[in-house]
């Protein structure tokens, strides 16, 4: 299903009609939310009905994280590839070709499974609301979730008018931009090996956020300079890699088990709205900016938060972690 509904959205890139087009993004959100949650979900129920070592799932999550970051980076060099030949569609293209080869060798090789059909959804929703109503720790990872990429989906769509206008306009390739940016976040991913070593999550994540905020404030303060514009982006990107494994670490820790998935989709209601309202008002890039740095500095309010609560709690007495640990994790 993954597969057959972006497969349609990316045919849809084909046709210059709005609703079409529209269409086209309806189908790409179900695509990504199956993305999102079907695939891990199908992957944790595999594992353990077959019988393996729990440690084992996070080795296989932490490759699968190092192999995303790789394959971005081929698909960012592939896309500007066939883009210069055969036109700013043909990366769609290129998307729908490998999806098909994709669902081949998943009807071909992969046993199905439904995992829990009884699971009380209700009940679980009811529980979420009432952890982050209840827990202030819970609430306030929530609040850095949100904030942390709202800003970074709204500067995903950004970045492009951004550097076009540091450059003068001229034509940028923006298929080797975007393997630039993976390659900074798996720097960042590196980064977070060497940080948790020495310091928490809830404490080096402050510090992570606030260097976010400067890197968004390049392109109000030197809209111009096209040196400091895409060099802020390759940090703010680097902490993005290190954002996604200190969360998931932070995640594990303090959202409960029972209702993790559903508390993070919770978590997503005000990350879309705060992408949805800065767009909507058509504001000029300058403020969307501006907008974008004053959120990560309220994330980074609220990860200091979470670290003056959490600071001498007996469950990290033992922190900080080993590296083969953090990979686990």
């Amino acid at each position: 299903m993954y597969a057959i509904l972006y497969g349609g959205a990316c045919v849809t890139k084909h046709f210059g009609n709005m609703p079409v087009l529209m269409i086209g993004r309806f189908l790409g959100g179900i695509a990504t939310s199956i993305l999102y949650s079907a695939f891990e979900s199908w992957l944790i129920f595999e594992h353990n009905t077959r019988g393996f070592s729990e440690n084992l799932l996070g080795t296989v999550f932490s490759n699968a994280a190092l192999g995303n970051s790789l394959i971005a980076i081929l698909s960012g060099v592939a896309a500007q590839f066939v883009a210069e030949r055969f036109g700013y569609v043909a990366p769609f293209d290129l998307a729908l070709s490998i999806l098909l080869i994709m669902a081949v060798i998943i009807m071909n090789t992969w046993p199905e499974n439904y995992g829990n059909e009884k699971a009380p959804v209700k009940e679980s929703f009811q529980k979420a609301v009432k952890d982050i109503k209840e827990d202030p720790n819970v609430l306030c990872l929530g609040l850095v979730q949100s904030l942390f990429e709202g800003s970074m989906y709204t500067f995903v769509l950004e970045w492009t008018p951004a550097l076009s206008r540091a450059s003068g306009d001229i034509s940028i390739p923006h298929g080797y931009i975007f393997a630039a940016f993976m390659v900074s976040t798996m720097i960042g991913s590196s980064v977070f090996k060497l940080l948790q070593q020495y310091e928490r999550p809830e404490s080096f994540m402050r510090y992570v956020l606030l260097l976010a905020a400067v890197c968004l404030s390049m392109p109000i303060i030197a809209a111009d300079n096209i040196v400091l514009v895409f060099g802020g982006f390759l940090v703010f990107e680097m902490c993005c890699g290190i954002f996604w494994p200190s969360m998931g670490c932070l995640r594990g820790t303090y959202v409960s088990e029972e209702t993790r998935s559903t508390t993070l989709n919770l978590f997503r209601i005000p990350l879309n709205l705060i992408v949805v309202f800065i767009l909507w008002q058509n504001f000029t890039m300058i403020a969307i900016f501006k907008f974008c740095v004053f959120f990560l500095f309220a994330a980074s309010v609220a990860q200091h938060a979470l670290f003056m609560r959490t600071e001498n709690s007996p469950r990290h007495q033992k922190l900080p972690i080993s590296v083969d640990e953090g990979e686990n994790l």
